[in-house]
This record gives C-alpha cells, sequence and structure tokens, in this order.
C-alpha cells in the first residue's frame, strides 16, 4: 500500500492537481499591477529638435501610471472561487488515495486466491497421478477394467491442464498488484505475507457521519461552493472597474520653440459604460454552473449512499458464506475425501465413485477460497466505503 501511495502515476497526478490549483489560487488572489507608460511625440522633422541637451529638445515627452482598482469585491469572490477549488482539488487526492487503496487490496487479494488457487489445483494434480498409478496397479492384478483406468488418466490431465491455467492467472495478479504500485524498475515482484481476513466485519457507523467525511462527497461540496463564488463574481461585474491615471508632461521652451509650456500634469479617470453588454451572459453562465454543482453535488451524495449501504450489506453476507464454508461444508467434504481414498486403497470403493467426490471436494475447496477472497474484497470495499482518503 505504501509502494502505490508513493510511486502510482495517478497518486502523483493527483498531488500535482492539488499544487496548480494552489498557484491558482496565488493567481486569484494578486492585485491588479499599475501600467507605467513612457511616451514621446510632437516630433517635427522639419524644424528640428533644437540644440542642446535631451532634455533641452523640442520634443513633447510624457510619463504616466494608470490603476485598475475593483469595485465590487471581485477580488475577493475570485479568491473564494479559487480556494473553494484547491480545497476540491485536495479532497480529489485524497478520493484517488481512498480508490487506489481499494484497488491496491483488491488485487493482493487476487493474488492471494491466484496463489491458494495453484496450491489447490497442484495437490489435486499429485492426488490424481497417484490415483492413476494405483488404478494402474489394480488393472494388472485384474481388479479394475482398462476403461476406468482410462477414466482416471482424462481427470489427471485435467489437473494438469487447471494447474498451467492457475499458474497463469498468479502471473497475471502479480503483474496487476506490480502496475498499481508503481512499476518501479529493479522492484521485487509482490508476495502475499498476510493471512485472510476471519474477524466479523464491523457494524456500520451513523451514515451522516460517514458521508460527511467520504472526500468524493466533500470535493463536489467544495465544486459547488466555488461555483456559487463564480456567481457573485459574475454578478459583481455589473459594478465597473475604474482606471486612474496620472500624467506628467514635459515640452521645453527653447529658441526653436518659444511656445513651450515647461512642465504639465494631468489626472485621467476611465469608467466603461455598460450600454451594449452588461455581462448577462457570464451571469447566466455562472447561475448554470451553480446549478450544475448541485445536481453533481446531489448525485455524489447519492452514489456514496449507495456505496456504503452495498459494501456493508456485501460485507455482511459475504461474512456468512465464509462462517458456513469454512465451518460446515469444507470440513465436511474433507471428511468425504478421505474416507473415499481410503474405501478405493482397500478396494471397497469403484474409481468412479472415488473420482466423483473428489471433484466433489476440489469444488468445494475452490468455492470456500472463493468465499474467502470475496469476504477479504468486500471488507476492503467497506473500509474504501468509509475511508477518508487521508494519508497513512
Amino acid at each position: 500500500m505504501r509502494a502505490a501511495l508513493d510511486h502510482n502515476p495517478d497518486m502523483h497526478l493527483a498531488t500535482l492537481g492539488v499544487a496548480g490549483a494552489g498557484a491558482n489560487t496565488t493567481i486569484a488572489d494578486a492585485p491588479p499591477n499599475p501600467v507605467l507608460t513612457l511616451q514621446s511625440f510632437n516630433i517635427n522633422p522639419g524644424a528640428g529638435v533644437g540644440s542642446g541637451s535631451l532634455r533641452s529638445k523640442t520634443v513633447d515627452s510624457a510619463v504616466r501610471v494608470d490603476q485598475l482598482f475593483e469595485r465590487g469585491g471581485k477580488r475577493g469572490f475570485r479568491v473564494d472561487q479559487a480556494r473553494h477549488l484547491e480545497e476540491a482539488a485536495r479532497h480529489d487526492m485524497h478520493d484517488t488515495s481512498r480508490q487506489l487503496r481499494l484497488m491496491v487490496s483488491q488485487a493482493y487479494y487476487d493474488l492471494m486466491a491466484a496463489r491458494d488457487r495453484l496450491a489447490i489445483t497442484r495437490e489435486s494434480d499429485a492426488l490424481f497421478d497417484r490415483t492413476v498409478a494405483a488404478a494402474q496397479t489394480r488393472q494388472r492384478a485384474g481388479d479394475l477394467a482398462p476403461a476406468d483406468v482410462a477414466r482416471a488418466q482424462v481427470d489427471a490431465l485435467r489437473a494438469k491442464n487447471d494447474v498451467l491455467q492457475a499458474e497463469s492467472d498468479l502471473f497475471a495478479a502479480r503483474d496487476t498488484l506490480s502496475v498499481l504500485m508503481g512499476d518501479q524498475a529493479g522492484a521485487p515482484s509482490p508476495e502475499p505475507a498476510d493471512d485472510w481476513p476471519t474477524t466479523a466485519p464491523p457494524e456500520p457507523s451513523e451514515e451522516a457521519a460517514l458521508l460527511a467525511r467520504r472526500p468524493d462527497v466533500l470535493a463536489a461540496q467544495e465544486r459547488f461552493d466555488a461555483a456559487v463564488a463564480a456567481r457573485k463574481l459574475a454578478l459583481a461585474s455589473k459594478s465597473a472597474d475604474v482606471t486612474v491615471g496620472v500624467q506628467a508632461e514635459h515640452y521645453p521652451v527653447s529658441a526653436a520653440n518659444p511656445q513651450g509650456s515647461g512642465n504639465s500634469y494631468g489626472v485621467a479617470l476611465q469608467i466603461p459604460l455598460f450600454v451594449r453588454y452588461a455581462y448577462q451572459g457570464e451571469i447566466r453562465s455562472a447561475e448554470i454552473g451553480v446549478d450544475t454543482a448541485q445536481e453533481n453535488l446531489d448525485k455524489a451524495r447519492a452514489l456514496a449512499r449507495s456505496d456504503l449501504a452495498v459494501s456493508a450489506e456485501h460485507a455482511r453476507s459475504s461474512y456468512a458464506r465464509l462462517r458456513r464454508d469454512n465451518d460446515s461444508l469444507l470440513a465436511a467434504a474433507k471428511k468425504s475425501a478421505d474416507a473415499a481414498e481410503f474405501a478405493f486403497r482397500q478396494g471397497a470403493m469403484d474409481i468412479m465413485d472415488l473420482l466423483d467426490v473428489r471433484r466433489t471436494y476440489r469444488s468445494t475447496e475452490l468455492e470456500a477460497l472463493d468465499a474467502r477472497t470475496d469476504y477479504a474484497k468486500s471488507l476492503a470495499a467497506w473500509q474504501a466505503a468509509i475511508s477518508e482518503g487521508k494519508p497513512l
């Protein structure tokens, strides 16, 4: 799990998403910069610019500074929107962690199941080989027909095919888990070292409290709050921003320019006039954004509520199946198989009956393995359903 959280590319992308959202918050909080204008004009090529220093030339020059002043609280709304989106990205990262832990758990238990299935098929293969040898011995003694030996050989060949399939499944399961762990070059192949979970699932807590901590629901809530801030920002656009400019002008007096006025100063005020367009489109778009975010929030809550209910029920039902298979079915099938093996060795059971009992036992073993796998994966799903996805 630690390797997956440290090296999985989806986690890296989610972390970069948080960093990018933080940069957007910095951008949103930045006030507009002033604009400096340096200008030279009234240059007459025919009359010349006169003699003397650069400052004495008969050229009008100006220095101007303009500053935009936002009105209507736009910067505050913009920052609120960006901060909510940053929090949404952080909750997205936690939800990515939550889902990654679930996928790693599922892949890990698939690997355990593939390992145990290979052990079962190898044991069955060895048992069929011994049965074929015993059947051939009884055939030579005249106690068994060649057709019965052939049936045992058919089952033995099928068991060998099952071993090959189980080996392939184990390779695929190990590779799937390696990919989730980041598929680091030179890293050893993952090998399961845990026992199958057998304790009863915990009782579900209050649904409202669980929903309030789910990172996917929290991310949807933050996006709704960001949409509300965006609507306020759009409405604030109807408050016109003002640009104030201050200018200093220099037009020197000289022999070539006796009309020069020396230094002068000016102030400018720019106010946009909403005579053709008053941001109706932006406001309508922001209102639709709020409605969309509300729908997504309701959808996230409904999906999370369903996830909680289904995962809890699946964990309870799969645990009941696990107990039934482990405590009753598997033990009964093992007792029956042992008795049949003993009876066959003593010549008291027909080989067809033995093969039928053995198939039943192997099927029961695999069903019990499926029950262990199903419960382990359903327990992991329940734990993921209630997880906040915070770092380990």
